[in-house]
Parts: C-alpha cells; sequence; structure tokens
C-alpha cells in the first residue's frame, strides 16, 4: 500500500470530517471541534495523517488521498525534562491489520528522533488485543507502573 503520512499544519473541513469518522471507531468522546484541533497544533505536540494515494486504493481522483488514520505524540516539558506520549492511534476499521498503524507509530518514533528524545511512552486498553500485539512487535517494553485516574466533577 503506497501511504502518505504527513503532519498536520492547519484545520480543514477535510480534516474535521475525518475525525467525526474516525474518532468513534477509537473512542466514546466527544468529536474534536475546529478549535480544539487549532489549540492541539498551537501546542508542542504533533499531529500527523496517514492517506492513502490513488495508485494504492485504485479510487477516482475525487477520493484520492482519502484520511484513513491519524495519531497524536503528545510532548510536554516537566522539572524532568521533556517528554512524548503516543496517544489516539486510530486506523480506519476498512483498514486494519494492513501496516497503517505501525507506519504511524514508527513516524511519530522518528518525530521523536528528532527531537531528541529518549523514549516514548503509550498506553493501550488491554481489550486492544490487535494493538497490544503490534506495540509488542515494534519493540515497546510492557512498563509495570500504577496508572491512577482521578475524575473531576463539579464539586469545589
Amino acid at each position: 500500500m503506497n501511504l502518505s503520512i504527513t503532519r498536520v499544519e492547519t484545520v480543514t473541513p477535510e480534516l474535521l470530517a475525518a475525525f467525526e469518522r474516525l474518532i468513534p471507531q477509537l473512542t466514546k468522546a466527544p468529536i474534536p471541534t475546529s478549535a480544539e484541533l487549532q489549540k492541539l497544533l498551537d501546542s508542542p505536540s504533533v499531529l500527523i495523517l496517514a492517506r492513502a494515494s490513488q495508485k494504492a486504493c485504485g479510487a477516482s481522483s475525487e477520493a484520492d488521498g482519502e484520511i484513513l488514520g491519524a495519531a497524536t505524540l503528545g510532548v510536554f516539558r516537566t522539572p524532568s525534562g521533556v517528554h512524548a506520549h503516543v496517544e489516539d492511534v486510530i486506523v480506519d476499521e476498512s483498514m486494519r491489520g494492513q501496516g497503517l498503524g505501525e507506519a504511524l507509530v514508527n513516524h511519530l518514533l522518528q518525530i521523536a528522533r528528532e527531537m531528541g528524545l529518549k523514549g516514548v511512552s503509550l498506553t493501550c486498553n488491554p481489550r486492544r488485543v490487535a494493538a497490544n500485539a503490534l506495540y509488542r512487535k515494534m519493540g515497546f517494553k510492557k512498563w509495570e507502573t500504577n496508572v491512577y485516574w482521578y475524575e473531576l466533577d463539579d464539586r469545589p
């Protein structure tokens, strides 16, 4: 499959439409608005998209370049240094099992290398069996740590 993986530079109607289709395939979280995506693009984090070329999918020129996946490298600084976390790796269900997720993650890992980072972290729900297998195959090591979640509500 011929893929083009690029960094998102601007919010477009096409990007918004792609996330309307892709986000529900990953989570029940709300679809990001144009303003929310712009805040992401304005941050140190990196959002990339994968598109199939016309040659790869045999589609008409109208469908050429359809967004088939996305992934984010969340980048943030703490007193101990700059950290990065792979988030929201989404592959359209019609394309799963064809190497797109691996290509997206490898692209993020290359960006992290170029930033001079020593490594990146990610979390993955144990129910996502194929994704967990992919990350292990790619060389990610399970990190034994406790992950905690504190639910914020309207209480003062």
